[in-house]
């Protein structure tokens, strides 16, 4: 099994209007990227809270998920996210502790 992580994720802007979908092999750096404003489209659209993630060992199988979330529609994707953050809180304050 391998030691390395691949997790697809969602990140927004404070309201909620945009809807970012990506895949990174290390989620806390990619996270800290978008909040810091090292993303073309972080400095567009102010995307910095992470409101879904979901984490494999296989790099394929997460780009074919990012690829299937991408494709679906909005509502899809705000369905995904309630299913398991329905308050919308940020999960890099809850998963990495600050």
């Amino acid at each position: 099994m391998s030691e390395r992580q691949y997790c697809v994720y969602i990140m927004t802007n404070t309201h909620h209007t945009v809807l970012y979908t990506g895949v990174t092999n290390n989620l806390q750096r990619r996270a800290l990227e978008h909040q810091a404003g090292k993303s073309g489209f972080r400095k567009k659209y102010n995307v910095t809270k992470l409101v879904f993630y979901e984490c494999g060992d296989d790099v394929n199988v997460a780009i074919a998920r990012e690829k299937q979330i991408k494709g679906g529609s909005r509502k899809k994707k705000l369905d995904l996210i309630n299913s398991i953050n329905p308050e919308w809180k940020d999960l890099y304050e809850e998963y990495f502790g600050k």
